[in-house]
């Protein structure tokens, strides 16, 4: 097991971290991590730790984290998806909803996500990082994956649970109703059990042993991220204002989600201009949930084999233009081919994980990383605003605009992929010349301390961008 090693210079500049706002950088400023300080009081402690198997470990971080990461986004997405079911179960007629009414609902309830953001980012950047620094950035796209599943579990789960309450029938509360009620009591029961039980940093993971901790921490190292630092740096923030990487991911970002108003808020009002029953309409958007499901893990596993997650994401999104393809100029006589179409769009949300998963991978420095996440999850509340715009009254109910979208945004978001790992590529290449063997081989050594001083992806010479 390797452990980092640290000379006196490096105790004396490594002081307990304390929470603060600093406008600039000072000249000859340390600010480290509270992984290098917990990682010199257990290496100059007395306690000798028994040596940990690294894959005995992720194995039992995988069974405690994973299933309540899946759990938590499948049932956000069941909750966050409801719309769409209630607009062919009856809702639009019994609330009045005309026109553009339902399209404005829809992204409504993105604007409040998009205001939340605000709080949520301040929150994370004082240290509250869910789930962060469990493991490192190469086996993180599989486990990004397994939990991003939950989207289309999500999918499968919400057209069952919407048939079976379009079989409700009473006098004093629609089936709709119910189902809202029912699903977000059990929305925030989920939410308690998952404040409990999920650490925010592997510090506070108590199903960890103190050398299992330490073992962690070395192990996660090679990411040069962090893990927990309660400094807020505002020159981080903007170098993170002028990062190109971050602006290319907000606008990859929004144009997948703008595709998203065909699967949160319209799949199964669109199911139904086909021709199909409301009740047959919620089970036919069921097998979208399974074209997500298989597309997340075909990018997360390809993502830790082959990496080029630009790669992934651009035939993530050549399914989504053959799939607004077919909706936009398929004949309506075929179904068929129309339900392909709308199944085929679904590809596009495994992209989405893709892209969590890279900028948590080329983001260091504790700001500047939890403002980009916040940013990219902004992004996708914009994309989800903008979305069910596309969708007019005074198109239905073919809605071809909207499909036309689709294909288009689709199209826009591969080419913006490929032009990130132009970006990637140049700025890998440009560091390497800058560097000498001599200097890479200082700074890869175990006890370098700049692993855990807070640097930015950009003020760190050795951290390399993932592609």
């Amino acid at each position: 097991m390797a452990v980092l090693k640290s000379d006196a210079s490096h105790i004396i500049t490594s002081e307990k971290a304390t929470s603060g706002v600093s406008l600039r950088k000072k000249h000859g400023e340390k600010d480290f991590d509270r992984a290098h300080q917990y990682i010199l009081n257990a290496t100059a402690g007395a306690e000798t730790h028994t040596p940990v198997d690294l894959k005995a470990l992720r194995r039992k971080i995988d069974w405690k984290i994973v299933p309540l990461m899946f759990c938590c986004y499948t049932i956000q997405f069941v909750d966050k998806v409801l719309l769409n079911y209630a607009g062919v179960m009856g809702m639009n007629q019994q609330l009045g909803l005309v026109g553009n009414n339902f399209s404005n609902a829809a992204s409504v309830f993105y604007i409040a996500y998009l205001i939340a953001e605000i709080p949520n980012g301040a929150y994370e950047s004082f240290g509250f990082d869910d789930a962060n620094g469990h493991i490192d950035t190469n086996l993180t796209a599989p486990r990004f994956a397994v939990w991003y599943c939950g989207v289309g579990a999500g999918q499968i789960i919400a057209g069952l649970v919407s048939y079976i309450f379009q079989q409700v029938n009473h006098q004093a509360i629609a089936g709709w109703q119910i189902m809202f009620l029912v699903l977000g009591a059990v929305t925030i029961l989920l939410g308690v059990v998952t404040f409990f039980l999920l650490p925010n940093t592997p510090f506070e993971a108590r199903f960890l042993s103190e050398g299992e901790k330490l073992a962690l921490l070395n192990h996660v190292s090679v990411n040069r991220t962090g893990i927990e630092n309660k400094n807020v740096k505002l020159w981080q923030l903007l170098e993170g204002l002028l990062d190109p990487q971050l602006w290319l991911l907000t606008i990859l970002t929004i144009l997948i989600s703008i595709s998203s108003g065909v699967i949160t808020t319209y799949s199964a009002t669109v199911i139904r201009s086909f021709g199909f029953s409301s009740p047959i309409s919620a089970l036919l958007n069921m097998p979208s949930g399974v074209v997500s499901i298989a597309y997340s893990l075909l990018t997360g596993y390809g993502v830790r084999h082959t990496s080029y997650r630009w790669a992934w994401i651009v035939l993530c999104c050549a399914s989504g233009v053959i799939g607004g393809g077919l909706l936009s100029f398929m004949p309506k006589s075929n179904r068929a081919g129309l339900l392909a179409g709308i199944y085929l769009v679904n590809a596009i949300t495994a992209t989405l994980g893709v892209i969590y998963q890279w900028t948590s991978s080329n983001v260091a420095g504790q700001t500047k990383r939890v403002a980009s996440m916040a940013l990219i999850s902004g992004s996708f509340g914009v994309g989800n605003i903008v979305g069910p715009q596309t969708f007019q009254a005074k198109d239905a109910p073919q809605y071809l605009p909207a499909k036309i979208t689709v294909l288009a945004t689709q199209a826009s978001g591969a080419l913006v992929a490929a032009v990130l790992f132009l970006y990637y590529l140049w700025a890998n290449k440009r560091r390497d010349s800058a560097m000498s063997s001599l200097e890479v081989a200082e700074l890869e050594s175990d006890s370098d301390p700049s692993i855990w001083e807070n640097l930015t992806d950009k003020e760190n010479k050795l951290f390399r961008y993932v592609y």
